[in-house]
């Protein structure tokens, strides 16, 4: 066209391409920007965990860490060969088969009920079955034979639980209009506990069904509290090695990844300063117990309450163990020490009603701080088909029965019935712990692990094989606790126990003796110390204690599981 100027074809085609060669670079240079801040942030976050790791583990640390994991990994690709894992299964399968014949009654004179009833039987027939199964040969807790297990209150406490048994059998908490009584019952056991352990105002808490119920709130409350709080996505928490497995429990329910701080002798205590060192932004939960479950020991509460304060972070005390005695240590004339809401980085407690609160199975408490705490823990679901649905804790619906009798329990027993207790228990350790710290005959042999302070009594043998001592007491009757890491036993003191410490103490010096002879042959046939375990708790935590990859122990431990519900 007139008055028109076009590119000529050669130009219009390399400036086009110029164009394109241009946005191909930018694009380029885009995709190199983009690569390098994905390499930047991945190198960050590596970067950061391993600051943490070394800040928290050190360097020595971390490659004990590393060896132990190799080591772990490699034993466990050996235990998978042909030959090898043919062989391990075969002593699994004949170690179940022989708990098999141990747990499950058989014989002709057996009867089993594995199918429903054609016709149901009679209340004189279901009577005497239930009488029959009651009587089945059993450890005798009812004679103060068991550690632990059976914290019973005594007959005229047991008759009164089951009279508030029978009169809300079929009441459930989750319908408070429909039973107002449980409502009242439940907040009212709650609000007891919680001025036990002297909460503030505006403490709060939930009934759960048992000390591992509790745990585990109190950790998901903090998982979620520090999620909608602090954005944090991969939480940890820091607990003492001897903190109870329900926290482990917790942190493989919920992805929490796990520390564990070693309590080393002779306090055996939560170590602090490894506390402080593993602390880092995904840190949401500190942990202590008052006492431990394996050695009976108060961890430094006052000390990790004053780490948790510091650094803003929930603290956790374990009180299901010490339950109705640790906060009562004072009155009842012992030593005690600072553990409750009174140190104020404490935020939540874990205290379990069914144990020296004497209350049925099935009861305990999680306490917290405020409801800042509590609500993290609720399930809600607005918008179910079903209406709208909340609970308050991981069931549904619960046993007001078993509320019931709680109640029914602390109102009954009172606090002058706790402390009364408390003396007796607390007493009863110590008789056992002095026996075993003074006399000849055991002090030679036996050391008792820490100091413990409330109902429970640990104690190893750097001489004699403490796991040849647990099952030669089996053999006289006595069901007690064998501990690992490190080897040893523990009694915790029940009332039954307290009535029958003179024949323990008795049992455990000839037996102690009964072991030392026995090393002493051995010692004299040439060998060795320590000979060759053969009671079943020997079996079970030599080979536990002896191993680097434990999947031989969780194939065992799976095969008991199973074998519980064999009919």
């Amino acid at each position: 066209m007139p008055g028109s100027s076009r590119l000529p074809v050669s130009l219009r085609e390399t400036w086009g391409a110029r164009k394109a060669s241009a946005r191909g670079q930018l694009v380029a240079l885009n995709i190199d920007v983009l690569r390098n801040i994905i390499f930047i942030l991945f190198l960050l976050r590596w970067t950061r965990k391993l600051f943490y790791q070394l800040k928290g583990r050190g360097i020595t640390g971390s490659v004990a860490d590393v060896y132990i994991s190799t080591r772990r990994y490699l034993y466990g690709v050996f235990l998978r060969l042909p030959g090898v894992r043919t062989k391990v299964q075969t002593e699994i399968s004949e170690t179940l088969l022989r708990l098999e014949q141990k747990l499950v009654p058989s014989g002709p004179g057996v009867v089993r009920t594995v199918t429903l009833p054609s016709q149901g039987w009679s209340e004189e027939e279901v009577r005497k079955a239930l009488n029959d199964l009651g009587g089945m040969e059993h450890t005798r807790w009812e004679d103060g034979w068991v550690s632990g297990a059976v914290y019973h209150g005594g007959d005229e406490l047991l008759r009164l639980q089951t009279e508030a048994f029978g009169k809300f059998t079929v009441s459930n908490p989750i319908h408070p209009d429909v039973f107002p009584g449980v409502r009242k019952m439940e907040a009212e056991v709650v609000a007891m506990v919680l001025a036990l352990f002297n909460a503030p105002e505006g403490g709060c808490g939930v009934s759960t069904s048992g000390g591992t119920e509790s745990i585990l709130m109190a950790c998901l409350s903090a998982r979620n509290k520090a999620y909608q709080e602090r954005s944090v996505t991969e939480p940890e928490m820091i607990l003492p090695e001897t903190a109870h497995t329900a926290f482990r429990k917790a942190g493989e329910y919920f992805k929490i990844k796990i520390h564990l701080v070693a309590c080393k002798a002779p306090s055996y205590r939560v170590h602090l300063p490894s506390v402080s060192r593993l602390i880092n932004p995904n840190t949401i939960l500190l942990v202590g117990s008052a006492p431990n479950f394996p050695h009976g020991i108060i961890d430094d509460i006052s000390g990790l309450s004053r780490i948790a304060h510091k650094k803003k972070l929930p603290l956790h005390v374990d009180c299901c163990l010490g339950s109705f005695l640790v906060p009562l240590l004072s009155k009842a004339g012992y030593e005690s020490e600072p553990f409750d809401f009174k140190l104020k980085g404490v935020t939540s407690i874990s205290c379990d009603t069914h144990k020296y609160g004497f209350a049925p199975k099935g009861n305990s408490t999680i306490l917290y701080r405020s409801d800042d705490f509590r609500k993290y823990q609720y399930f809600i679901s607005p918008d179910w088909s079903g209406g709208v649905y909340g609970s308050p804790g991981i069931a549904g619906s619960r046993p007001g029965a078993l509320i019931a009798g709680c109640w029914a329990s602390l109102v009954k027993q009172g606090e002058s019935g706790y402390i009364d207790a408390c003396h007796k228990i607390v007493g009863g350790m110590k008789k056992i712990e002095g026996a075993i710290r003074e006399k000849p005959e055991l002090n030679t042999d036996l050391k008792v692990v820490g100091k413990p302070l409330v109902s429970v009594v640990a104690f190893l043998s750097n001489t004699l094989d403490i796991y040849d001592i647990a099952d030669t007491m089996a053999h006289k009757g006595w069901h007690l606790n064998a501990l690992q890491n490190p080897p040893a036993m523990h009694i915790a003191v029940t009332l039954p126990i307290v009535a029958a410490a003179d024949r323990l103490i008795a049992d455990l010096v000839e037996v102690t003796e009964e072991v030392r002879e026995k090393e002493r042959k051995r010692i004299a046939q040439g060998k060795g110390a320590k000979g060759s375990a053969k009671g079943d708790t020997a079996a079970l935590y030599g080979v536990a204690g002896s191993l680097p990859n434990k999947s031989v122990v969780v194939d065992l431990a799976k095969g008991f599981l199973d074998t519980l519900y064999k009919a």
